[in-house]
């Protein structure tokens, strides 16, 4: 009797606890089911057709944007735009060539930029008539004095194609001529492009350059052509719409967690990597890291480390070139210390081959230490770089020490099949918590340092052999190649180029943006020698260039 009685007191307490333990597992549960189906709601949402594609001032950007400040709005956090969760700005897209821009060679319909396309110094006008050709005719005073012109600057590396231009049309305007159509026999290398950011007067007459595909069908000197031109040209700009929400805990420093929530639309931007009029839903990228900020900045409100503040941006035009970070940190919706800016960018593909990658692990030197106590199922490759194609690049810039988070590119990358039923939702939920860990971790400590990284370099691909080791400004709007920094050790660095100067020619070949920037570097080979022709401040510098 007494020895029964002895173990029903002994089991009470044991019961209890694992009652106790039972609860907790239980709760826990419920909470990841719950983070999960918020998880799927978002991303179904952000991702679904309805809002094509999310590109950048479009009425689905617009329609994900409500998304986010209503969320914010129930869930009662407060608003940190520059009117109210808003902070708005515009994007110069520069020139841009209208649909009626047209070129007819004898009723013949010639295709724009693969045949032909008008000089952005054109005038949008419209004519008709037949062309004397120029070198053609011989009896043409002119022809002698451009063949010998072209003859004698075929070599030299001075010779201003462009200034060369701009001396001809204006003497064959003056001589009653109604267009100028330009082509290259092979005398020297033009390398003429459509120069959108062009900010020069136009022409009074049209001006159009035909490739090599659209010289063919000019190359009967005898035949009687009929040619019809229509130039329209126009500066285009596109509305875009940061969203910002803040928790203020009255603390010194705040911490920034942020992620773009824009994406390709029908691939209007020429940016997606497959082809055709198709929505690109854009699940992945970046409707995942989207709900995953959202699903943090829940956990923050409702039970929040008190020793930092915590501001909540969604960015617009980020794959324009991270405009809409660049434009905050131009323009920050708040005042204070930035401890640490954590950026989630395609977190939504984590499996066994795609890890998730946490870039700006050399940013501080408290970082370190801050992942040794970090406790997560998820396999995790750092990378030290603090700079990369996302948002976070933006605050690095700006000496804030960053995290990156993403789990890695596939095969629907930038293609209309990132869709929302191949998010691993279960991966998704577990870096919001290991997010969320970090902010616990680092509450206890003081402002995090900054360091400088190692860069990567531009031009790391099979189709590169060549590197002079810059950090393109993606936001620059003007001619040439603006810089945002040089690489530590490498050979921009060893030319003296500096953060803020503009390239603008590389040998023979002028670059007026980042992608003819590119192709540019494409042509040269390590051994080679060249010249470099920089802008800085009003001065133009040429320097010599071995690579």
């Amino acid at each position: 009797m007494g020895k029964n009685w002895f173990w029903v007191l002994l089991l009470v307490p044991f019961l209890g606890l694992s009652q106790s333990k039972r609860k907790i597992r239980i709760e826990a549960e419920k909470q990841k089911l719950a983070l999960i189906s918020n998880l799927k709601s978002h991303i179904s949402y952000l991702a679904s057709d309805a809002l094509e594609g999310r590109r950048t001032g479009t009425a689905g950007a617009d329609a994900a944007m409500d998304y986010l400040v209503k969320q914010y709005e129930r869930m009662g956090i407060g608003a940190k735009g520059s009117s109210g969760y808003l902070q708005k700005f515009e994007i110069n897209e520069g020139l841009q060539m209208d649909p009626s821009t047209q070129f007819k060679v004898n009723n013949i319909q010639l295709k724009i930029e693969k045949d032909f396309f008008p000089l952005a110094t054109s005038a949008s006008l419209r004519i008709a008539g037949n062309p004397a050709m120029a070198l053609h005719e011989k009896g043409q005073p002119w022809f002698k004095d451009i063949k010998e012109t072209l003859e004698e600057n075929k070599s030299n590396p001075h010779f201003d194609i462009e200034a060369w231009i701009k001396k001809e049309v204006t003497t064959a305007a003056s001589k009653g001529a109604t267009a100028f159509i330009i082509y290259n026999t092979g005398i020297v290398v033009d390398n003429i492009l459509f120069n959108k950011n062009d900010k020069t007067a136009p022409y009074s007459i049209p001006v159009i350059y035909l490739t090599q595909t659209g010289l063919q069908h000019f190359t009967d000197p005898s035949a009687t052509l009929q040619v019809e031109i229509s130039v329209r040209l126009s500066e285009k700009k596109r509305p875009a719409t940061n969203v910002a929400a803040f928790i203020n805990n009255g603390a010194a420093n705040t911490i920034v967690i942020g992620a773009h929530y824009d994406h390709l639309g029908f691939n209007e931007d020429k940016n997606a990597l497959d082809t055709g009029h198709v929505i690109h839903n854009g699940a992945d990228d970046n409707a995942s890291g989207t709900a995953a900020l959202l699903e943090i900045a829940r956990l923050l409100q409702q039970k929040s480390p008190v020793h930092n503040n915590y501001l909540f941006l969604h960015f617009s035009g980020e794959e324009l070139g991270l405009l809409g970070s660049k434009y905050w940190i131009e323009n920050p919706t708040m005042t204070g210390s930035i401890n640490y800016m954590l950026n989630m960018d395609m977190v939504g593909r984590y499996d066994t081959s795609h890890k998730l990658t946490v870039g700006g692990y050399g940013t501080s030197s408290k970082w370190s230490n801050i992942w040794k106590a970090i406790n997560t199922p998820l396999v995790v490759k750092f990378d030290s770089t603090g700079s990369g194609p996302s948002d976070h690049a933006s605050f690095y810039r700006a000496g804030v020490p960053v995290q990156f988070f993403f789990t890695g590119s596939h095969p629907d990358y930038h293609k209309a099949s990132d869709d929302a039923d191949k998010i691993n939702y279960e991966a998704t939920a577990q870096i919001v918590t290991l997010a969320y860990q970090i902010m616990g971790i680092t509450d206890s400590l003081p402002k995090l340092d900054f360091i400088k990284t190692t860069e990567p370099q531009m031009g790391r691909s099979t189709k590169f052999t060549v590197s002079l080791g810059v950090i393109p400004d993606y936001g620059y709007s003007g001619t040439g190649m603006r810089i945002d920094g040089v690489s530590p050790g490498k050979l921009a660095e060893k030319l003296g180029l500096k953060a803020g100067d503009i390239l603008l020619q590389l040998g023979d070949y002028k670059f007026v943006d980042v992608n003819s920037y590119m192709q540019t570097l494409s042509k040269f080979k390590k051994g080679d020698q060249t010249e470099l022709r920089i802008k800085r401040g009003t001065e133009e510098i040429n320097m010599p260039v071995a690579f």
